[in-house]
Formats: C-alpha cells, sequence, structure tokens
C-alpha cells in the first residue's frame, strides 16, 4: 500500500545518534527493509528509501519515474518547487530527457575537462596558502579555514566572479549552506534572493563583456540552433555551486577526519602519495557527503524491488547506504586507500552522474597531497565523540573539524 502519515515506520534518519554513526541503521535497512517508508519530517510526507546498492543503480535509470515535478498534478507541485526559488529549479538534477539531453549537451560544451585541468595550478596554490596560514597558528577549525574557502575560491574563480565582489558572494553562500538556528531562515531567503539577483546582473554584464570564465562559455553554447535560457543558465550556477561547493567541502573534511581514525591508511599516503587518488574514490565510497537522492516521483504504478508503488509516490535512494553494500563492497566498512574495483556512486548513476565531479576530484586529489605532505603532526584537537555533524539526512559533513598541527 502507499505509505501515508500513519503508516510510516519511525526510520529517523535526522536523529542526532544517527547523524553520528548512520551505518548500523542502513545495514539494518539493507538487510531487513530495503525499500523502507520513511517520513520526512520537514515537509511531513512520507517517501520510499533504497539503500541496496544494486536497487539503487536500477532506480536511476527506471523510466516509470521522474526527477521532473512539472510532470505532478498541480496539487504536488506546490508541495515540491521549492518555495520562492522558482528561477532556480530548472537544472539538470530535476530534469528528465528531451529537456536533461538538451541542457546537458550545451553545458558540456563549456564544462570541458581541459577547462577542469586548467585550474590544477591554481587550486595547488589555493591549498598551499590555505594550509600556510593554518600551520602558522597551530591549530584551527578545518571545516571554516580550509575545506570551506576552497571550493567556494575554485567556483567563484571559475565563474567569473569579480574579485571586489568575491568576499560578499562568500557571505551569501555561507549563510545560505549554514544549518538555520531558529528563525534564521528569512536570513537564508534573504541571502538566496541577493544572490540570484547579483547572478542575473552578473550573466547581463557577460553579456556585454565577455570573459575568458564558465559564464561566459555558457553564454556563448550553441547547438543546433540552441542555448541555455537565462534561467536555465541561473539555474546551471546554482546548481554548480551546491554541488560543486558544499559536496567538495564535505568531502575533505569527512576524508581528513576518517584518515586520522584510521592512521594505518594514512601512513600509506605518506609513503607512497601516488595512492592518492585511488584514496579520494575510496572516501568519496567510505564517507562520501552525499546520502539521500533529491526525490523521484512514480508516473504510474508498479511495483519497485517487490514493494507496490502508487503514481506520485515519493522514491529517493541513499547513495551513502548504498555505498556501504557488502554485496558490491567486500568488507566495506573497511577503509582501504587502494580498494580497486571501487564502482562507488558518491557522484550519482545514469544520466544524472555528476557533472562536476571531475572537479571535484582534483581539489580533493591536490589538497590531500598538500595536507599529506606539509601536516605530519596533523590529529584531531577534541575527542572524536565531541565533534557535531550536520543535521541534514541529505548531505552528511561535520559542523567544525578542530585540528592541531603542531607535534605533540
Amino acid at each position: 500500500m502507499t505509505p501515508d502519515a500513519s503508516t510510516a515506520p519511525s526510520y529517523d534518519l535526522w536523529a542526532p545518534q544517527v547523524r553520528a554513526n548512520p551505518f548500523p541503521l542502513y545495514q539494518y535497512l539493507r538487510e531487513k527493509d530495503p525499500v523502507a517508508r520513511v517520513m520526512d519530517p520537514h515537509r511531513q510526507m512520507p517517501f520510499w528509501l533504497l539503500t541496496r546498492y544494486r536497487d539503487v543503480v536500477e532506480t536511476a535509470k527506471d523510466p516509470r519515474l521522474t526527477n521532473d515535478v512539472e510532470k505532478l498534478p498541480e496539487e504536488l507541485r506546490k508541495k515540491f518547487r521549492g518555495g520562492g526559488a522558482q528561477t532556480l529549479n530548472r537544472h539538470l538534477l530535476v530534469m528528465d530527457p528531451p529537456d536533461h539531453t538538451r541542457v546537458r549537451s550545451l553545458a558540456t560544451q563549456a564544462f570541458t575537462p581541459r577547462r577542469v585541468e586548467a585550474l590544477r595550478p591554481r587550486i595547488t596554490a589555493l591549498c598551499a596558502e590555505l594550509l600556510e596560514s593554518m600551520k602558522a597558528r597551530g591549530s584551527a577549525d578545518f571545516v571554516e579555514a580550509f575545506a570551506f574557502p576552497l571550493p567556494i575560491t575554485v567556483i567563484s574563480e571559475l565563474l567569473g566572479v569579480p574579485l571586489e565582489d568575491r568576499a560578499q558572494f562568500r557571505t551569501w553562500i555561507e549563510v545560505f549552506f549554514t544549518p538555520p538556528a531558529q528563525g534564521g531562515m528569512e536570513r537564508i531567503r534573504e541571502s538566496l534572493d541577493r544572490l540570484l539577483a547579483y547572478l542575473e546582473g552578473f550573466i547581463e554584464l557577460r553579456r556585454r563583456q565577455p570573459q575568458e570564465d564558465l559564464v561566459t562559455a555558457l553564454l556563448a553554447v550553441e547547438e543546433q540552433g540552441d542555448r541555455l535560457s537565462t534561467r536555465e543558465l541561473l539555474s546551471m550556477i546554482y546548481l554548480l555551486l551546491v554541488a560543486g561547493h558544499e559536496t567538495t567541502v564535505h568531502v575533505l573534511s569527512n576524508g581528513t577526519l576518517e584518515l586520522l581514525r584510521h592512521p594505518d591508511q594514512l601512513q600509506l599516503l605518506r609513503e607512497d602519495p601516488s595512492l592518492i587518488p585511488s584514496a579520494v574514490e575510496e572516501l568519496l565510497r567510505f564517507c562520501g557527503p552525499v546520502e539521500l537522492t533529491m526525490g523521484r516521483f512514480a508516473l504510474e504504478d508498479f511495483e519497485l524491488c517487490g514493494q507496490p508503488i502508487k503514481a506520485h509516490d515519493v522514491v529517493r535512494m541513499n547513495i551513502l547506504a548504498a555505498n556501504h553494500d557488502a554485496e558490491q563492497f567486500p568488507d566495506p566498512e573497511r577503509l582501504d586507500v587502494k580498494r580497486s574495483p571501487n564502482k562507488h556512486l558518491a557522484f550519482g548513476q545514469g544520466i544524472h552522474f555528476c557533472l562536476g565531479s571531475n572537479l571535484a576530484k582534483l581539489e580533493a586529489t591536490l589538497a590531500f597531497e598538500v595536507i599529506i605532505e606539509r601536516l605530519p603532526h596533523l590529529r584531531l584537537a577534541v575527542p572524536p565523540e565531541q565533534l557535531q555533524w550536520r543535521s541534514s539526512a541529505q548531505v552528511r559533513g561535520l559542523m567544525r573539524l578542530p585540528l592541531s598541527f603542531e607535534a605533540p
């Protein structure tokens, strides 16, 4: 039967103890309830949750499900449109073919591997600058001092945000991605509105004054006479900020924490830095930032992994749970920087595979190279049990990561 508020079990993915360690719950769900009914406490609506690797892979490609809220009845569209951010809701993650095919084809022309690779020297220099600033203090919050500023600086420069605007740009992003305190939603909405207004003006500026940046490139791409609309451009930039910034923050901080928790693996990287790209893939699997995907909506009644799904039901996949599935990954709870093969799902699956995956991996690889080379005495500055995790069940990340860099 279709889940509803009265029948959905109490799998509380948002409970503090689950946020601190979700893996026992995920193992239980994979083994006992792989298509579970879960209540979303924010919308007060149930959804179906998938946690097994093979189910996630197959469901990501299932044409009976849509990512596009516009294909739902009007009364349901209102619940999933995201309030006032209408201008930003036509990005790749909420599109189906043929719209998705068209927009991704255009975006790929601008966001090329060559453009990403050209960032290597600048990212390396940024990593060194941030690390030396931390090192001089002897200790620091790694999230605030390194993991947050690195990707936001890279994204700002990639987009072409002028130097004089970057401090304000960073402030808007920081507010937007900070979990709201009581009454803090108004400040977040205000920051989003101001960011949106800035981006609209910036796009118009680049129409008049093209530069060697990604926004100019996105404006220029054309295929068979087709171009990205202003709404699609805004949504694409917004997606880059979300996927290219927030997730990278947590890849860096979660990964640093796990290397400190697994000193034998950290030592392997110190002895052989050529293993760092492999380590990045393993950290993406083991402690990657993405847990819940965005909702997919059933277009019809059908059966999913033995569970009857009704038209318009919401289905979400848990990437982190799938990446710990023993049927796909031998000894999945062991961090192994030499793991091969490692077909993790941290960047999604199918047509919605992350467009910016190469940039995220490049940033992580260069960051860990610098950290491992220059911080031989790196250690946690607080007991692990004092670390606080974000309340979100969609993106897993630390609030703070206090580190010490001096010899004990």
